[in-house]
């Protein structure tokens, strides 16, 4: 197994989390989600990127818990998760670093299959359980 400085950079993580916000924040469709729910957008990239810094390098520098925040947004849905992989793939796409990359998208796959679970969980309990990726 890859140790943590072989498989990326905090640079690394840096630029995937700054250019992946970069282009949700443009987005149509979810720029106007985040920017209605983010007001300190410095703060909330620093902690992507320990997010991201914690998951894909093991350095334990997050500490948050992301399901209880995305479970109280009004009105998301499975092509709202769909738009947010679709811009994270984008981003991806331009990492040199392939396996980086590659195992960032991993990450976002799964991250967004719970996310959205736990959304319907909580919010349409008496509803089955749809599926992010159609």
């Amino acid at each position: 197994m890859a140790t943590r400085d072989e498989i990326c950079t905090e640079d690394e993580i840096a630029t995937l989390v700054y250019s992946f916000y970069d282009r949700v924040r443009a987005d149509a469709k979810l720029g106007p989600i985040f920017d209605a729910h983010i007001s300190d957008w410095d703060t909330h990239l620093k902690k992507m990127v320990s997010f991201w810094s914690s998951l894909m390098r093991g350095t334990g520098t997050y500490n948050g818990t992301p399901m209880p925040k995305h479970i109280a947004l009004p009105d998301l849905s499975a092509e709202l998760f769909q738009q947010w992989l679709a811009l994270f793939h984008d981003t991806t796409q331009t990492l040199p670093n392939r396996a980086f990359a590659q195992r960032a998208e991993d990450f976002a796959h799964r991250i967004a299959r719970s996310l959205w679970y736990g959304y319907q969980l909580h919010n349409q309990p008496d509803q089955p359980l749809t599926e992010v990726f159609s």
